[in-house]
C-alpha cells in the first residue's frame, strides 16, 4: 500500500493459489521494506497534499483551453454537445497516434460526465 495505514480486504470462501502467492509476496516485500526503514531510521508516513488544479486541456481543433470547472453551470444539452465534440477529437487524436492528447481529452470527458451526474442528482 502507498499509505501508512493501507490495507487490502480480500473476499472468498478459501484462499486460492494466486491469493496465497500475492499474500506471501506482499509479506516478503514488507519485511524487506521494514528492515530498510529500521536500518535508515525512516518512519513511514502518508503524504498530504492539496487537490490538484482544475483539469485543463487544450482541444486539438480550436486550440481552445478547456477548464472543466468553468463548465459547471452548463445546461445538459450544452454539456452533451461538448462531450460529443471532445469524443470526436479524442478519436481523431488516437487515430493520429497522439495518445497523450487522447487521454487528456478522455479525462475531461469523464469530468464533464461526472459533473452532469452531480448536477442531475442535485435537481431531484
Amino acid at each position: 500500500a502507498r499509505n501508512s495505514n493501507g490495507r487490502v480486504i480480500m473476499y472468498g470462501d478459501s484462499i486460492s493459489d494466486s491469493m496465497k502467492i500475492a499474500i506471501d509476496e506482499t509479506a516478503r516485500r514488507r519485511s524487506i521494506q521494514e528492515e530498510y526503514n529500521k536500518t535508515h531510521n525512516i518512519t513511514p508516513k502518508t503524504i498530504i497534499k492539496d487537490i490538484g488544479e482544475a483539469l485543463v486541456v487544450e482541444t486539438a481543433v480550436e486550440n481552445e483551453k478547456i477548464d472543466v470547472g468553468t463548465y459547471a453551470d452548463m445546461s445538459t444539452l450544452e454539456r452533451k454537445e461538448l462531450i460529443k465534440k471532445l469524443e470526436e477529437e479524442m478519436k481523431e487524436a488516437a487515430s493520429k497516434l497522439d495518445f497523450e492528447q487522447a487521454l487528456s481529452l478522455r479525462d475531461v470527458i469523464f469530468e464533464l460526465k461526472a459533473m452532469g451526474e452531480k448536477n442531475g442528482k442535485r435537481k431531484k
